[in-house]
């Protein structure tokens, strides 16, 4: 397989952006064909990568023939071929939900803008330096603030504006560590930035690990950790649910960046830090989800909850913490994806009650969004029989290493079924209780059946996660070593190291 095809899922959701936004004012099908086809091209194409990254090691692409550190490089390893996997599936299930429910009519700048959000999120998970790291956040960012305020109304204005403010911020921090970094190490090229930290004298080291710290604490905002995590709720809350559902993934990004830098650069300096804050991330989503009062904000607070349970596998920052991690993570994306399309279903063939959790009249399609509801509830809360269960037991295993063990379990377990009784409340009274008054005099919309498609494909993914739990932990385990591997990683994008007394 050539190299340059690492190149892709970069290039082919800015072609398919910038085509479908020609096409989109008057012919509204184009766009949207032209949209779905460049997110089942992504699909193949990561298929494609996920087996040449199985195959060997670390794969570099120098962009313009620029070699490494000087040029810009794209890098393919087991753990970006994973990511860009799970994109693509998740950017498929919800240009098919926006197209089919018809919320792109709403605007007619949607699909480019979904289109270039998928630039970004594919670019962050191949870069090979912070500096693109970077730049690649910051056109995920501006594709989201269009996502996010897409539909209008004064409640998502709002929103959106409290999000591009803390955005900003972070993006502003962000550049005063890559500063940082620059000044004590000379390159941001993530491999020759390892090389050069591994070589500061521990006297000299104060600098770099304050930059370290600034570049995680902006990670953990994206990932929405633990005191970070405040933009989320009424963000996530506040967009249509099927662009929620694709914000799903922009946590991960966080998560991903983390996952990234800090074994090979930074070390386990920040494992306890860490590791305490997404234990207080997991109480906090899952008592949320309690406390809510429309399925929006349970399903935003079960995405905090969920990705908090994720970042206490990786900040173990062992082989087997990462291996569960990277199971779990494709898991919990899902989840959360299904849960914001199966509230849109709800909100569209309910009627006037919207999302509210109260009792309603009977309506039409209550059967189909009921199960969608049961099964994204039993996902979102980590019970058998799917893939989510079989994470948090992978996570709670690797974790008898750690020394807050006994803390890790009381906190993961206490919540799951905090999360349990929170889904139970909401499903049994929106799917089950019925209100005694008569229902309005009023028309309702027989629903298209047609449109819980993309739902249904999600559960699937996640029951082809369950099946597929050898294969997938297989591949998770053999990441996570590739992960922790640094010497390889430096080697497969800088060349093999140089013999005494010559210069790399």
């Amino acid at each position: 397989m050539s190299s340059a095809l690492l190149a892709a899922p970069i290039m082919l959701p800015s072609l398919a952006g910038t085509m479908s936004l020609i096409f989109r004012r008057r012919r509204r099908w184009i766009g949207a064909a032209i949209s779905i086809g460049s997110c089942l091209l992504q699909v193949a194409i990561a298929i494609a990568l996920i087996s040449r990254a199985s195959e060997s090691g670390p794969l570099p692409y120098a962009m313009g023939d620029w070699p490494a550190p000087f040029g810009i490089v794209l890098v393919l390893d087991r753990l970006s071929a994973w990511m860009l996997l799970l994109t693509a599936l998740l950017g498929l299930a919800v240009a098919g939900h926006v197209t089919l429910t018809g919320l792109d009519r709403k605007g007619w700048h949607f699909h480019p803008v979904f289109q270039f959000q998928l630039l970004g999120v594919n670019g962050a998970f191949l870069t090979g330096d912070l500096f693109n790291l970077f730049v690649f956040f910051e056109i995920l960012l501006i594709a989201s603030y269009g996502l996010l305020l897409h539909g209008q109304g004064a409640r998502r204005l709002t929103a959106g504006v409290q999000y591009v403010i803390v955005n900003l911020t972070g993006s502003t921090l962000f550049l005063v560590a890559l500063g940082m970094l620059y000044g004590v190490t000379g390159t941001l090229n993530m491999a020759d930035m390892a090389l050069r930290a591994a070589a500061i004298p521990q006297g000299s080291r104060g600098l770099l690990e304050a930059a370290g710290l600034l570049l995680i604490a902006v990670f953990a905002l994206k990932a929405a950790l633990l005191p970070l995590h405040l933009w989320l709720p009424r963000a996530y809350a506040s967009a249509a649910p099927p662009v929620a559902a694709l914000f799903a993934i922009m946590t991960k990004v966080g998560a991903y960046a983390i996952i990234r830098v800090c074994p090979m650069i930074f070390g386990r300096d920040v494992e306890t830090i860490l590791l305490v804050t997404a234990l207080g991330t997991i109480a906090l989503g899952f008592i949320g989800m309690l406390a809510a009062r429309h399925l929006r904000d349970m399903a935003a607070f079960g995405l905090i909850g969920s990705t908090g349970t994720l970042l206490v596998a990786i900040a173990l920052f062992s082989q087997d913490g990462l291996a569960a991690a990277l199971y779990y993570l494709p898991h919990t994306t899902l989840a959360a994806a299904l849960m914001f399309l199966t509230v849109d279903l709800v909100v569209r063939w309910r009627g006037m009650e919207g999302d509210a959790i109260v009792p309603t009249p009977a309506f039409a399609g209550q059967v189909l969004t009921g199960v969608l509801f049961l099964g994204a509830g039993v996902a979102l809360a980590g019970l058998p029989p799917l893939s989510g269960f079989i994470g948090k037991l992978l996570i709670l295993n690797a974790a008898l290493a750690s020394p807050l063990a006994a803390m890790i379990w009381a906190v993961i377990l206490v919540t799951s079924l905090v999360a349990v009784v929170a889904l139970a409340r909401a499903g049994s009274t929106v799917f089950w209780k019925h209100d005694a008054t008569p229902p309005p005099q009023r028309e309702r919309e027989a629903p298209h059946t047609i449109e819980a498609l993309p739902a249904v494909f999600l559960l699937a993914l996640l029951g082809a996660l369950t099946l597929g739990a050898g294969a997938a932990t297989r591949y998770t385990e053999a990441t996570a070593a590739q992960v922790l591997d640094r010497d390889g990683y430096i080697e497969a994008v800088l060349g093999p190291a140089p013999h005494a007394g010559e210069a790399r």
